[in-house]
């Protein structure tokens, strides 16, 4: 698994669990940073006049551009479940006007979003996953502990998701285990909820990350902070994001004109493995057993897989901006 970002200071040398952005100075200069946008214009192979969907949109900075590369008159939809986030892309993409659409809905939702856009089959669609560095920036949302704010991880705060406060303070020692162990991949897991569950109630996210250290200590050797895959774990059980993923993957293939391409971008292995396993079973199309002598399923195959190996950053683009490094880039074509 590609280690996850170090929540306490997000530095330039940890792996991005999220979308990759600009280190905390550069920030004001350089904004968003998009990762391996030259990679996801070829693996879309953006036309003039294609329609395409960011279901993803973030900061806007893929979605930007992607329309620059469909110009004069391709379209594009973004898609983010975080209000905030909807709305900064939004203004980002407004030079292109009528060009752009931005909502504020979730890409599980992506069907009933394009629906509601009025857009036609797709040429391309971009999944670019995982959370960014403006919102780990924000104590106030809780997805990091750099500096101290309220358990909330939530990616919409006016959603009914359940904030990390009552999953660390409500769940059993063992859940709570399998919680860290299933989607931080913690080995660590029973002794980090056994203090988690002696401490209560927690009261923070600096609360939390103590808890943790105390625990299971931190030697100077160990680059991320001890309770790292805990906020990682936490972040994805309270957002239902790999099972959302899954509910948005085949309404994404569905989406797709023949000959669109599909592409994903994933910042660990939970996430990689879930789209890897997905594509290959789409470009298989059979189900049935594989001892079954004939396929009776008559499922037919829907994707071709274009990238057989994901696509990385380049040396390049991870010395401007090391944040890209644990990025992966997938991309199948509509069959």
């Amino acid at each position: 698994m590609g280690e996850p970002a170090d929540l306490t200071t997000l530095e330039p040398d940890a792996d991005a669990g999220s979308h990759a952005e600009a280190p905390a100075g550069n920030r004001k200069r350089s904004g968003h940073v998009p990762v391996l946008v030259a990679e996801v214009i070829e693996g879309l192979a953006v036309k003039p006049g294609g329609y395409y969907l960011d279901a993803t949109v973030g900061g806007g900075g893929h979605a930007a551009a992607i329309l620059e590369a469909a110009a004069p008159a391709g379209q594009l939809l973004g898609l983010d479940r975080d209000p905030e986030a909807a709305a900064r892309a939004a203004m980002h993409l407004k030079p292109f006007e009528e060009r752009a659409q931005v909502l504020p809905m979730s890409y599980v939702h992506l069907t009933a979003a394009l629906q509601r856009s009025g857009f036609p089959l797709l040429d391309g669609i971009l999944f670019d996953l995982g959370f960014s560095s403006w919102q780990v920036d924000d104590p106030t949302r809780g997805f990091a502990f750099r500096a101290d704010g309220p358990l909330d991880m939530r990616f919409d705060p006016t959603g009914d998701d359940t904030p990390a406060s009552v999953l660390v303070n409500q769940l059993s020692e063992a859940e709570l285990a399998d919680l860290l162990r299933r989607y931080g991949e913690e080995p660590r897991s029973r002794r980090i909820a056994q203090a988690i569950v002696a401490a209560r109630p927690i009261r923070s996210t600096g609360h939390l990350a103590e808890v943790i250290e105390t625990a299971v200590g931190r030697t100077r050797a160990e680059r991320l902070h001890p309770a790292t895959r805990t906020f990682q774990a936490l972040r994805i059980a309270v957002n239902h994001e790999l099972e959302g993923l899954a509910a948005a993957l085949p309404q994404a293939v569905a989406a797709l004109r023949p000959g669109g391409r599909l592409a994903v971008i994933t910042f660990h292995s939970l996430e990689d493995r879930l789209v890897k396993r997905f594509l290959k079973q789409e470009e298989r199309g059979c189900i049935c057993p594989p001892k079954a002598p004939v396929c009776t399923c008559g499922r037919a195959p829907t994707l071709q897989i274009i990238t057989r190996k994901p696509i990385v950053p380049s040396a390049g683009e991870i010395a401007v901006n090391p944040r890209s490094r644990s990025a992966k880039l997938r991309v199948a074509e509509r069959i």
